[in-house]
């Protein structure tokens, strides 16, 4: 049965907010004790959001996102990106905070992550399109000289913490369905041309919107 009650669980604050990180991470730690992992797990988890909206970053915020870190026996987590925890081998995201926002608060399983990743790439090549550079977000280059999200260094999902976060995520629980219920949704949404998975079509925008969404996501013309 999943640690958490999923009709327990009301919105918090925006995707990226200092609330609904806070959120994500007390539930995934709930999760990850519940667990019983072994000590011999070292692994760490971080996803960064760049170009959030300044009313994200208030309270001298200086990064729209968090951490969770299994470290030594011990399971910890927190608002923000903890220097410690991007030195240890996991699941480490830099991503334009407007690329997944809207996205992040649909609730799906296996299939509707598959759906949401056709939908997301879709959308970044429209925008490389417009633009005109294949690279519009600004990601680093992986090892293979491809850009990614993925940041150094990567390390793979050890099975018991994939189990543990990812437990009834078929039947509408699991860390993603959990933050996308804590998640609140962003005014800039509110008018855009969407997909069933809540991603922007950025084919279906007006002009102005396409300008509007493009700076919005820290892209450079």
């Amino acid at each position: 049965m999943p640690v958490i009650d999923m009709s327990t669980i009301e919105p918090v604050g925006e995707f990226g907010s200092k609330a609904w990180g806070e959120a994500c991470v007390e539930g995934a730690i709930k999760m990850l004790e519940a667990a019983n992992l072994p000590d011999s797990i070292n692994w760490a988890f971080t996803e960064d959001y760049s170009h959030p909206p300044a009313r994200l970053m208030e309270g001298g915020r200086t990064h729209a996102g968090y951490y969770l870190m299994v470290k030594g026996g011990k399971i910890s987590g927190g608002d923000g990106i903890l220097d410690e925890a991007l030195m240890i081998p996991g699941f480490h995201v830099k991503i334009s905070w407007a690329a997944i926002c809207n996205q992040s608060g649909a609730l799906y399983g296996r299939e509707g992550q598959q759906q949401r990743s056709a939908d997301e790439q879709v959308l970044g090549k429209a925008i490389a399109q417009y633009v005109g550079h294949e690279n519009p977000y600004g990601l680093p280059l992986n090892k293979d000289g491809k850009p990614s999200a993925m940041l150094d260094p990567v390390g793979p999902w050890p099975a018991e913490v994939g189990r543990a976060l990812g437990e009834g995520s078929e039947e509408g629980n699991g860390l993603h369905n959990i933050a996308a219920t804590l998640q609140t949704d962003s005014p800039e949404f509110a008018d855009l041309p969407v997909t069933a998975l809540r991603v922007p079509i950025f084919a279906d925008m007006t002009d102005q919107q396409k300008a509007d969404f493009v700076k919005l996501c820290g892209v450079e013309m």
